[in-house]
Order: structure tokens, then sequence, then C-alpha cells
């Protein structure tokens, strides 16, 4: 999955746990898989500023 899949999924799942009478069941299954996706997105944020960081200190 990529950060722009993980991200859409995310703006899902908030979308989601906005609703009313959402069963805790499913909030606590939609709030592991948010935090899952949160972690996908951290590390594909990280990846690309240490890509950019790289290419300030080399100029490729």
């Amino acid at each position: 999955m990529n950060f722009e899949e993980a991200y859409s999924r995310l703006s899902e799942i908030s979308t989601l746990m906005e609703k009313d009478g959402l069963p805790l069941d499913e909030a606590v299954n939609l709030y592991s898989e948010a935090a899952k996706l949160v972690e996908i997105c951290k590390k594909d944020i990280e990846s690309a500023k240490l890509k950019i960081e790289k290419i300030e200190n080399t100029g490729k």
C-alpha cells in the first residue's frame, strides 16, 4: 500500500468514525486499522524527507 492509498483509507475511516451509532467493536477495529495506516504514512513521509535531504546535500 502506498502513501496515497493509506491516506485515502484514513480519510474513509475518519468519516466512518464520525457516524453516530457506530458499534464499539467496529470503532476499535477501525482505530486499529488507522494506527497501522498512520505508520505507513509516517514511513513514506520519512523516506521522502531523507531523499529530499540527500538531493539538497549532494545536488543530485
